[in-house]
């Protein structure tokens, strides 16, 4: 399955670069009819692919702009997932002490928060932006992925390669780049691959409750527009396509973090 999720996210990627290129219409202007009569909620036909929503915009135009949004929000939210979950994993294992109590009762309160109410007031004490999405995101999900690395850097930091290049007279900063860091990497990169399905989840979310960037659109704002027209039931064509591409972007983070997974724990392989 990891080859079809390979892709299924190429796909998206190179959709997220020349979607907008691609787009048939002005994604955010109001086609009409012969007469000057706007198109609203055509179902699809030749002209416009995937119909047109309620207020006369062609839809696959929309769909294909929005990727652009899911896909940047997701890789950069996990970027910062990784590197924040990084850092407090490695000094909190590596150091330990006080440190250590620190860093992790400071996770502990992360696991606490609940995370669509943090994220949506996050976005809402601040300027409704795709800067502050991503930050309020990365600002909670690095937690699991910090206390998996610690865990790692325990055991490692007791490797006889450690101590031989502690008596060697390297410093910490020397040991933490050039040793345990290559070492915790994989686990790094496969809790980026879960940043990456959370924050497209989560965009989408905060998105259809109204709480996303008002100045561009994504998916989820396309189903929030649905929503409040109160055309959830009867334009399938303007809800199925931004979901399904959800469900397919994070299904395909899912299958590529599956294969990624067997290749780097030996136990998985031999299982298979």
């Amino acid at each position: 399955m990891a080859p079809i999720g390979a892709v299924l996210l190429l796909g998206f990627l190179l959709l997220a670069i020349f979607g907008p290129a691609l787009a048939p219409y002005d994604p955010r202007e109001v086609q009409v009819n012969e007469v000057g009569i706007a198109k609203r909620l055509e179902p699809p036909s030749a002209q416009h692919w995937l119909g047109t929503e309620a207020t006369g915009r062609d839809v696959l135009s929309q769909l294909l702009v929005g990727a652009r949004v899911a896909v940047l929000v997701g890789f950069v939210a996990a970027l910062l997932v990784v590197v924040i979950g990084t850092l407090i994993g490695l000094c909190a294992g590596y150091f330990g002490g006080w440190i250590d109590v620190v860093l992790m009762r400071l996770t502990d309160a992360a696991f606490v928060v609940p995370t669509i109410p943090f994220v949506v007031v996050v976005v809402a004490v601040s300027r409704p932006s795709l800067t502050s999405v991503v930050l309020a995101i990365a600002l909670l999900f690095w937690r699991s992925s910090a206390r998996v690395i610690r865990a790692q850097t325990m055991a490692l930091r007791e490797r006889p390669y450690i101590k031989a290049a502690r008596a060697a007279g390297s410093s910490d900063v020397r040991i933490i780049v050039r040793h345990l860091l290559p070492n915790v990497l994989p686990l790094a990169t496969l809790y980026g691959a879960v940043g990456v399905q959370a924050a497209v989840t989560t965009e989408a979310s905060l998105s259809f409750l109204g709480f996303g960037d008002p100045s561009v659109l994504s998916w989820g704002r396309m189903l929030q527009y649905a929503f409040a027209s109160g055309a959830t039931r009867g334009a399938w064509w303007w809800v199925v396509p931004p979901g399904l591409m959800i469900t397919l972007l994070v299904l395909s983070v899912y299958l590529v973090r599956r294969g990624y997974e067997d290749v780097v724990n030996p136990r998985l392989r031999s299982r298979a």
